[in-house]
């Protein structure tokens, strides 16, 4: 007895600071590799475009320290107010034309009673098809002599020049991503829809509930905090649109489909100015940051409310 009263007394008290340590290591052992590749191809490539765009890169012959001469240039760039305001009507129309879509298509799907199966794979099957074979049928369907002007013709409009016409050049593009994109956000809204309790449905269905007042009044209401997280992708996503106006357009007519992140790619990968190109990238980076906190400290005060 004495033996083991000494022991007791001989124990050590653990530090919490310790303790906890040994509570959490094994969770974060198995993340550390998912935390080793995010810093390696995330955020070093960012901090390495930060320090890019302090400097004049030359991997020849060296880059050199230059303070904030691109990101003056990029100021005093006269295309840089056309492309910011390209970038902005381009996300304007994502948001007016291609928003909704999913959301609507989700719901429609999530009333049917049978088939709905095969209606997921349906809609997501534009995601499916590479990239190449999107635009190339897209191509084909704006051309002067394709299918779509062939089918305006029965109704007697003039023929429409899809591409090459400034004034629905933008909005060509954005009916073709709009049709290519939103397979997967739709698949977003209905894993939403299926969380929403059953009991709600078969209630509304027994006091005698439409289907218009059931989407109303349950599931609206139900995936309302899925809006406002698919609007802060929308944006920044469109924000950084440039493959469909490169693929379709290359920036024309006249520049009219030429984006922020079409001319980003253009200083880099054509004028090979890859410090200009990383301070476009920064001051892009500080812009959909502040949006993002912008957005989402407004979600959480109106679910405060």
């Amino acid at each position: 007895m004495s033996t083991q009263t000494a022991r007791v007394k001989g124990r050590q008290p653990v530090h919490p600071l310790i303790k906890k340590s040994k509570d959490y290591l094994w969770g974060v052992l198995f993340i550390l590799p998912a935390i080793i590749v995010f810093c390696l191809f995330l955020w070093t490539p960012i901090a390495k475009g930060v320090v890019y765009s302090f400097m004049h890169v030359d991997f020849i012959n060296g880059s050199n320290y230059v303070g904030l001469k691109n990101y003056r240039e990029v100021i005093a760039n006269s295309d840089m107010g056309m492309t910011i305001w390209n970038t902005i009507y381009y996300m304007f129309l994502c948001v007016l034309l291609g928003f909704w879509v999913p959301s609507i298509v989700a719901i429609a799907i999530s009333e049917l009673r049978r088939f709905q199966g095969v209606m997921r794979l349906i809609v997501y099957l534009p995601h499916i098809v590479p990239a190449v074979v999107l635009y190339g049928m897209w191509q084909w369907l704006y051309d002067p002599l394709g299918p779509v002007n062939q089918i305006a013709s029965w109704f007697g409009d003039h023929q429409l020049m899809w591409l090459t016409d400034k004034s629905i050049a933008m909005i060509s593009i954005v009916i073709a991503e709009t049709w290519q994109a939103f397979g997967g956000a739709t698949l977003i809204y209905l894993a939403g829809i299926v969380g929403i309790p059953k009991d709600l449905y078969e209630a509304a269905e027994i006091d005698g509930a439409g289907v218009l007042q059931r989407i109303r009044h349950i599931t609206i209401p139900g995936i309302r905090h899925l809006y406002v997280l698919m609007f802060i992708l929308q944006l920044i996503s469109t924000s950084q649109g440039f493959m469909t106006h490169m693929a379709l357009t290359g920036g024309g007519p006249n520049n009219a489909t030429l984006t922020y992140m079409y001319q980003i790619i253009n200083e880099a990968f054509t004028n090979l100015n890859y410090g200009r190109a990383s301070a476009m990238g920064v001051l892009m980076f500080l812009v959909l940051t502040s949006l993002s906190t912008v957005l989402y400290y407004f979600q959480g005060r109106s679910k405060k409310v």
